[in-house]
């Protein structure tokens, strides 16, 4: 991937006006456009890209949602589908309000630049510069800088949304391959548990929860596979594609 520096563009006359009406009394996103500026620019990700191939997502924008995304405790699909669908969001990247947003496995490859680059410490250093030039941080108070627990926490919603969502593929394939069999091995939590896709619904923001949905996730895979594996149950069950992805997670 390439990048080439760019200007950061104003918000668009039309993103700003549905922004406006849809908050009229402000929104924290809009406060932190108007207030900060985009925070970050493409100069200072500079070094973590080559200057030809094909053209990378504008890095101040992949760097805003970062900080974006751990503030709502989201997944990478989920900051991509607000980056999409978010009128606030598209305000503070500065995206016209047609604009597709980008696939959110361009998110994890922003991330392994940072820290393959040892450039992660960026993204909290320059927001707390921008504070203290705008005298919204007081000189007195401690602030965590180390941007390790940001990038661990979106980590841990992307490995617990790839289990939850690899039980439930194996589930739907079982469903469609051999019903009669799951139905005597379906569990009656299952149903409510994975009944959605696991990105469209928050997960759990303590680390304490997120460890117990991950035990309880892990629980409910362990059960199937045990199933699976039971001398009494076909041998061709184990073969299925999406059976033996959620033995290799």
């Amino acid at each position: 991937m390439s990048m080439q520096p760019q200007p950061i563009p104003p918000v668009p006359e039309d993103t700003a006006a549905v922004a406006r009406a849809a908050f009229p009394k402000g929104n924290l996103y809009l406060q932190i456009r108007d207030t900060l500026g985009s925070i970050y620019h493409d100069e200072i990700f500079a070094s973590l890209f080559s200057r030809r191939g094909q053209p990378a997502q504008a890095p101040w924008q992949l760097a805003l949602v970062c900080v974006m995304q751990f503030i709502e405790n989201l997944s990478d699909r989920q900051a991509a589908d607000a980056v999409r669908a978010r009128i606030d969001w598209k305000y503070a990247l500065s995206l016209p309000l047609s604009d597709p947003g980008f696939d959110y496995s361009v998110l994890s490859e922003f991330r392994d630049r940072l820290i393959a680059g040892n450039a992660e410490q960026l993204l909290l250093d320059k927001l707390l510069e921008q504070l203290r030039e705008k005298k919204l941080l007081k000189g007195h108070k401690r602030q965590r800088t180390d941007s390790t627990h940001v990038l661990g926490a979106i980590r841990s919603l992307n490995r617990l949304e790839t289990l939850g969502e690899t039980f439930r593929a194996a589930l739907n394939s079982l469903t469609v391959v051999a019903p009669d069999w799951l139905q005597n091995h379906l569990e009656v939590e299952w149903f409510e548990r994975y009944s959605r896709r696991t990105e469209n619904y928050r997960l759990p923001k303590l680390d304490s929860e997120r460890e117990e949905l991950g035990r309880t996730i892990g629980k409910d895979g362990f059960a199937l596979l045990d199933a699976v594996y039971q001398s009494s149950t076909p041998v061709w069950l184990r073969q299925v594609p999406a059976v033996e992805t959620l033995r290799q997670v």
